[in-house]
Formats: C-alpha cells, structure tokens, sequence
C-alpha cells in the first residue's frame, strides 16, 4: 500500500503592520481578540458562530459607549439617600444593514436594552455594483440620537457609505459604525466619503 500523503502545513500568515486612519479605532481588548479568533476558525459551528457576533458586539459596545455623558440622579438606597450616575443627553439607536447586521442587535441590546432599533436594506446591483435599497426605517427625533450603525464586515465600503448617507439624509447627525472586521480599502472610502462618522 502506497503510504498516505499528507499536504505540507501552509507557513502562518505575514501580518503586515495596518495603517493607521484617523477615522478608526481598532478595539484591542483581550475577550474581543479572543472571540474574534475563535469567530474566524472554519471549524467554529454555526451556532457558535451567530453567538459569538453577539457576544462580540455587546463587548464592542461597551468599549464605544465608555465616552457617553452621565448625569447625577439622587436615589434612596436599602440604607440612604445617595446621588448616583445615569447616562444623559441622546438616546441611542441600533441600525444594522440587512441581514449580516442583525446578528449584533441583540448582544448590545443586552447591554444597552433601552436602545431603539431601525434597519437599512441594501443589495449590490449585479451589473453597477452600486448599493441599491429597499428598505429603510429609523427611530423618530434622529437628529436627537446617536446611531449605531451595524455591519459585521466592512469590505469596499459601498454599502456603509450608501447608509451613513440615507441616515444624514433621514436627519441624523451622530453616526459611528460598528464592524467586526474591516479592510483598508473600506476604511479609506469611508474617511473619504463620511470623514465625521468613526468607524469602529
């Protein structure tokens, strides 16, 4: 019997050093770079995979809600009156692009559960590769809030650039995207198109 032949292991991956851009903010924390690995291994099971992009929004959302205003509030304790802290100013809306988007609404409305949620439908045209929509819905009294906008992968940019414009048109005025995993080019065209909204 001819022995078994076993392909070579590929060398790993050169990582070159990314570029930095004024509009990004790569979130470097241990549990988010440890999902993030276990998201990205092809033998990571579906259902692991849908709960890992929750679990990898909320901690994203933790880390990019930290700069959010607080206000005091007086409040009776078991024992006293106290003044404890509350966030104050806008209220928050999620607004993911359909239908990747959707599976990181529900892991930062475990953090944030007050957060309004609207949607964005976009599809590439075929032969333009122009975003198209077909649908859009936001929360109302938009130029009052900070939107969320959510797409797990920002490749070429189109289609977050063709969403931060239906939301400014819509009367938006703070827009940061959120993103799992993003590509030089996307982030470019972005700081190109939409320089005002960060991109996390």
């Amino acid at each position: 019997l001819a022995p078994l032949l076993w392909p070579e292991p590929r060398p790993p991956c050169k990582i070159s050093p990314m570029p930095t851009y004024p509009n990004l903010t790569v979130l470097a924390h241990p549990l988010i770079q440890h999902k993030l690995a276990l998201l990205r291994d092809r033998r990571t099971p579906t259902k692991d995979f849908r709960d890992l992009v929750g679990e990898i929004a909320m901690l994203m959302a933790y880390e990019v809600t930290k700069d959010l205003p607080t206000e005091p509030v007086d409040l009776e304790t078991p024992l006293e009156r106290t003044t404890g802290q509350r966030v104050a100013g806008k209220k928050l809306a999620l607004v993911p692009i359909l239908r990747a988007g959707l599976g990181m609404v529900e892991g930062i409305q475990r953090l944030v559960p007050s957060a309004r949620v609207g949607h964005i439908g976009l599809y590439r045209n075929e032969e333009t590769l122009q975003p198209v929509h077909y649908y859009f819905k936001a929360p109302a009294a938009r130029e009052q809030r900070d939107f969320f906008l959510l797409d797990p992968m920002l490749a070429t940019g189109g289609s977050a650039i063709a969403a931060c414009a239906t939301l400014k048109n819509a009367g938006a005025r703070s827009i940061r995207l959120l993103c799992i995993v993003a590509a030089p080019p996307g982030v470019e065209k972005m700081l190109a198109e939409h320089p005002d909204v960060p991109v996390y």
